[in-house]
This record gives structure tokens, sequence and C-alpha cells, in this order.
């Protein structure tokens, strides 16, 4: 159970929390796609299916395991790894990716993220903690984040307690004294308890848990369900 008195910061999701992630991905790869079509046909062609997107990716990672955290280097390395593939000019590859990068940020929020983040953040100083590459200045909700950590700012991801230690750091505050917000399960919430914070998962989809051994403090259907927690 949550322990409301102990809370002076959130850190929070972004990906699944805030918005459904794979909608954005997906028209993010289309634009990308389209792009390539314009400008590097060959590529277009070696990096049409999600299958050779994979085996791309794949081939980066294991030629730079150091960097499998970064989300947005990986993306622009896949890109111009396939654009070498096939013998297309590898300095296409920072335009390309910012053509995918710019439809990256444009997301479509779940109807209780917004009223939430307005609620949450004249409470308590909220840090975004996500292993994703999305900017929430660009995304448009920067207003409502004192901080925002990444995998690519922490140099690793969650469940890693690094990132956790980060997000606290990022507003003075201790870990014990945070309330990490996220959907997923073992990256958000073990690591956040393992990190020594208090969790909320939020479970949209009604998942049973999974993990033995650890239990989220508190486990919310919606971020509206977490203000009215909260008492907001």
């Amino acid at each position: 159970m949550l322990n409301l008195a102990r809370i002076q910061a959130i850190t929070l999701d972004l990906d699944d929390t805030l918005w459904p992630v794979w909608p954005t991905i997906h028209r993010a790869e289309e634009a990308l796609q389209l792009w390539l079509r314009q400008h590097a046909p060959g590529t277009a062609l070696a990096f049409a299916t999600p299958a050779q997107r994979h085996a791309v990716r794949t081939a980066v990672v294991e030629q730079n395991p150091e960097r499998a955290h970064d989300l947005s280097w990986l993306r622009r390395e896949s890109i111009r790894h396939a654009l070498r593939q096939v013998g297309e000019d590898t300095a296409l590859a920072e335009p390309a990716f910012e053509v995918f990068f710019a439809a990256r940020q444009q997301v479509d929020l779940f109807a209780d993220a917004l009223p939430a983040l307005q609620a949450l953040s004249r409470r308590f100083p909220v840090v975004a903690l996500s292993n994703g590459n999305a900017d929430v200045h660009r995304v448009g909700l920067g207003s409502y984040f004192r901080a925002s950590v990444s995998a690519r700012d922490a140099g690793v991801a969650k469940p890693h307690r690094a990132i956790f230690a980060a997000g606290a750091a990022a507003v003075d505050v201790a870990p014990e004294a945070v309330l990490h917000v996220g959907d997923d399960a073992h990256l958000d919430v073990v690591g956040a308890l393992d990190a020594g914070m208090q969790t909320a998962w939020v479970n949209r989809e009604g998942k049973a848990w999974e993990h033995p051994g650890h239990r989220p403090h508190s486990e919310v259907t919606d971020l509206a369900a977490l203000c009215r927690l909260l008492g907001l």
C-alpha cells in the first residue's frame, strides 16, 4: 500500500503510460519509408518490412552492444547500416532519422493523461523517466515536467536502478521519497522497487501480475484512478 505521506516527487513513464506507443512508431516508420522511397529507393526496398528492419537492428546491436539502450542512436545507425548495405549515401542517415524522429513526437494521448499531468504537476515535481526517445517538449507536454531522464541520458535502461536514481536526483529527492508510475510490470515496477521507490502500476489491460517476490504498492486502471488514489 502506498505511504502517501512519504511521496515528495513523481517519476513517470511515457510510452504506453501517457499514450499508446505502437501506433506512433508505425506512423513514424511509414513517414521514414516514404522519405526513403524518394531519396534512397534501394534502402527503402531493403528496409521495407518489420523483419528486414529487425535484422538490420539486430546486426547493429551485435556490433555495438554498449549502445543498445540509446534508441535514437540505434535507429539512426540502423538507417546508416541499411544505406551502406545497398551502396547509397550514408550521409542520408541524418535527414532520414530526423523525418522519423519528428513523426515519433506526434502522439495521441490517452484521455486521462492530460488531466492527470495537470493535477500531478500542481502537487509534485514530475520527472519523465523513459527508455524511449520521445521528447516531452516536442510532444507538447514539457510544461508539466520538472525534468526528463531517458535511457540515453542515464547510460542504462530500465529496469537498471541507476536510471531511477537519476530520475530522483533530477529533482534532488531521495529514491524512497519518489513514486514511480508506469505500465510495464518488469521495467517500471520491478525496476523501481529494486531502486527503493514506491510504485504505481498502470494496468490498463487488466493483466495478471507475474513477478513473484515483488508487488506494486498500488495498481490502477488509468491515471485518473491514480489521481483519486493520491487525493488529487
